[in-house]
């Protein structure tokens, strides 16, 4: 860790990576303090939302495609207020689903981030932080929502020092499996579920959980690859 300062109850990190991923100017809820994070990789940056985001966000949320293993597509009003609650995420978790930019372009691809699940019926393994990507159909096939992701879990193990960080989707949805089996988590097959906010007999109501530990993500090339504190 370089470049720490402190500017009133602020305390601001620099914190360089050498892998390929690097994040900067990570602000999180460390030691009790709020700082906003930002992450950065080769293509992209992770990002605040932005009042700008809503538009985009908006037309990747009503895509039956993007949304094809989701009970229903967002209306606007919704997608609005799942960016409401993600930015109140932030200000409570210190981290959240997170806007991803094209650095190249400027481009909103959709979002990759953490996520502190608060329905109104708990998980069957909650307390947890999950790891969850949404991305817009022309920014498929690249790499960008695994790119994104492994700073993500860089973020959650090395700096904020999570134990666990989980994932889940519908048994359908192998686009999103691969995107989980590639970043190194596996599946819990006595973890499977009934989503608490999908109705039970609802076809998309059962779920999966996919699984990454700390240790696991020690002992990966993506954690051996970091020089971040690496909790143990």
């Amino acid at each position: 860790m370089e470049g720490a300062t402190r500017t009133g109850s602020r305390l601001y990190f620099l914190v360089r990576f050498v892998s390929r991923e690097s994040a900067i100017l990570i602000r999180n809820r460390i030691h009790g303090m709020d700082m906003p994070v930002f992450l950065e990789t080769d293509r992209l940056l992770l990002r605040a939302w932005r009042d700008e985001d809503i538009d985009p966000f908006a037309e990747i949320c009503a895509d039956l495609e993007v949304m094809r293993y989701f009970p229903e597509p967002l209306s606007r009003e919704k997608s609005i207020l799942l960016i409401s609650r993600s930015r109140e995420k932030q200000e409570r978790d210190g981290f959240c689903i997170a806007p991803v930019e094209l650095k190249e372009t400027g481009a909103f691809l959709g979002f990759v981030g953490l996520n502190r699940p608060d329905y109104p019926k708990p998980l069957p393994f909650d307390p947890c932080v999950e790891i969850g990507w949404r991305l817009k159909q022309s920014a498929w096939g690249q790499g960008y929502a695994s790119e994104a992701a492994r700073a993500w879990l860089r973020f959650g193990f090395e700096t904020i020092g999570l134990d666990e960080i989980v994932a889940f989707t519908i048994p359908d949805n192998a686009p999103s499996q691969n995107v989980m089996r590639r970043l190194g988590m596996t599946r819990d097959h006595e973890g499977d579920f009934l989503h608490p906010s999908i109705p039970e007999h609802h076809p998309f109501a059962p779920h999966i959980l996919y699984r990454l530990g700390r240790t696991a993500w020690n002992r990966s090339p993506d954690g051996r690859a970091g020089d971040g504190p690496g909790f143990t």
